[in-house]
């Protein structure tokens, strides 16, 4: 695993973004462990964030591609950190969009916010989490009404590997459906191997029982 990777799972442990308990996701699953971007909450932590985005995305996808969409609301600052991240590293501008909740209908009018999407524009979105793709089946109509537009890729925090509405992964799914190539900073096997019976900071995230919680899961949920 690389060191971005193994750097970026402590990296949630610090900011309390990646929990474990119970939980229960967006689609209704009781889960052990929960993924929560709204704790990143200071600069600092955002532009780390942004720079873990941006090295997944490179990778992924390369640069040959002119916006980087965030659905609202948590996609919003994932979008602007990692386009900012972007710059930064590759020196590339990349131009960052999110959409409102509401469609505003004075001043700065319209469903979207941050720069336009215009024709021919090929598209990545971020998101921080995607477990049943529901939220990507809300934004892709979004970015499709916009015009002749290329969505080309969805980059999320997380591969949480576990079945969307039928026996493949939501991810999987994703990608037939829409004919987008995803990618994720980490998968949660790679959370598990870097975590599972090893101390960070004094203490072992991930003990045996935890572990055993995290496998039956898998067993009900998993590809």
């Amino acid at each position: 695993m690389e060191n971005y990777k193994q750097e970026f799972i402590e990296f949630m442990i610090d900011c309390e973004v990646l929990k474990f308990g119970d939980f229960v996701t967006k689609s209704g699953r009781k889960t052990p462990f929960f993924v929560n971007t709204g704790f990143y909450r200071t600069g600092a932590q955002l532009r780390r964030l942004g720079q873990y985005y941006a090295r997944a995305i490179e990778e992924a996808f390369g640069l040959d591609f002119d916006v980087l969409f965030g659905p609202a609301y948590k996609g919003i600052p994932l979008s602007v950190a990692a386009s900012m991240a972007i710059s930064e590293l590759y020196d590339r501008e990349i131009r960052y969009c999110s959409n409102r909740k509401e469609v505003k209908d004075h001043g700065d009018k319209g469903i979207l916010l941050g720069s336009p999407l215009n024709d021919g524009d090929r598209v990545v979105i971020i998101e921080d989490v995607t477990t049943a793709g529901t939220s990507i089946a809300e934004t892709m109509p979004i970015i499709r009404a916009q015009g002749q537009i290329q969505p080309v890729g969805l980059v999320v925090s997380v591969d949480r590997m576990e079945r969307g509405g039928g026996t493949k992964s939501a991810l999987s799914e994703i990608e037939e459906k829409y004919g987008l190539k995803t990618a994720a900073i980490v998968t949660m096997k790679e959370v598990v191997e870097h975590l599972y019976d090893r101390p960070y900071k004094g203490r072992v995230i991930i003990d045996d029982a935890l572990k055993a919680s995290i496998d039956a899961y898998y067993e009900q949920y998993g590809v």
